[in-house]
């Protein structure tokens, strides 16, 4: 895989270049189950309006900049989309300085491979893109951290792609007290884990479901199942409790170092080789909302992206088969 750092600080040409080359693939898997079954315009929007109002005028914009079309807005909207499941591992690190470190493990052939650097509406953000307007894991200018996981639960409800929702947090929110309360609020279409990270150390763990009130914890830990498994061969599959209690034990049995921390994502457990199937590791990632840092890495290399660092390089990763 490659994977790109790419700096605008306003929506433009290379984000539009960006979705133009994207789209074919994104419009396919959009409407895979038939256009009856996603979201119109209209509904889209007004959802946006509803629970995201801040936003709309970035994602007019958006829709602006790729010509408008019907089909390109709706996507944009992240609103009902088809189904989509990661794996994944997340933890917050038990020292005092705050990090938070995450496994994100999907198909290579379904992800962007973009490490995206925005000052949209005047809030600085880098994430790792999802949908182009969307994000799986990132961190603002303000020092808040976000990233999700799966789930495990199979049902699928009226609500907003994830990815956008953390969008939404780091464009808006400034603290984990903040981004809980936008978690408890917007509605998720599917099961995930969301952990929240700020500056002050304070951090939380959302579940989100579509037919369940979003439940906030705070625990530092989420691998791919809630408070309990609910969907067994996945699970199995994914090895959610294993991740789990493995995660957990180094948090309260082995006080260590970030470096040691951090080098434990990129062994087994943690790590999957799982790539055949869809769920392999495609990087591991350590934020640290302290510096305002983001730091990437790949069993013997890493790549690290900062508000005032962040060349726009690539880095090409050799993924097992």
């Amino acid at each position: 895989m490659t994977f790109r750092a790419i700096s605008e600080d306003q929506p433009g040409p290379k984000w539009a270049g960006l979705f133009h080359d994207y789209w074919p693939a994104y419009s396919a898997w959009w409407a895979r189950d038939g256009l009856a079954g996603r979201a119109t315009y209209m509904e889209g929007h007004a959802a946006l309006q509803k629970h995201m109002p801040e936003i709309v005028p970035l994602y007019e914009t958006l829709c602006k900049l790729v010509g408008g079309g019907d089909m390109q807005s709706r996507f944009l909207s992240f609103y009902c989309p088809p189904a989509y499941l990661t794996a994944c591992s997340q933890a917050v690190w038990p020292g005092d300085t705050p990090l938070l470190v995450r496994n994100y493990d999907y198909s290579s052939y379904a992800f962007d491979a973009i490490v995206l650097k925005t000052n949209w509406q005047g809030r600085g953000v880098i994430g790792t893109s999802d949908g182009l307007f969307g994000l799986v894991d990132g961190i603002n200018d303000a020092g808040l951290a976000v990233s999700l996981t799966f789930g495990g639960r199979r049902q699928v409800g009226v609500g907003f792609g994830v990815p956008l929702i953390l969008r939404y947090i780091l464009q808006t929110c400034t603290t984990a007290k903040e981004a809980g309360a936008v978690l408890q609020r917007v509605p998720s279409h599917m099961s995930y884990n969301v952990t929240v990270l700020d500056a002050a150390r304070n951090f939380l763990t959302a579940y989100l479901a579509p037919d369940r009130e979003t439940l906030v914890t705070h625990t530092p830990v989420a691998t791919n199942h809630q408070e309990r498994v609910e969907w067994s061969s996945h699970a199995r599959f994914t090895a959610t409790v294993e991740r789990e209690r493995f995660l957990l034990q180094r948090l309260t049995l082995h006080p260590e170092t970030q470096e040691k921390f951090i080098r434990a994502f990129l062994r087994p457990p943690l790590y999957s080789t799982a790539f055949g199937s869809g769920f392999g590791t495609l990087f591991t990632a350590a934020y640290r909302p302290a510096d305002r840092e983001v730091e990437l890495f790949w069993p013997g290399f890493k790549w690290r992206k900062t508000f005032e660092d962040f060349p726009e390089d690539t880095i090409h990763v050799a993924l097992p088969t």
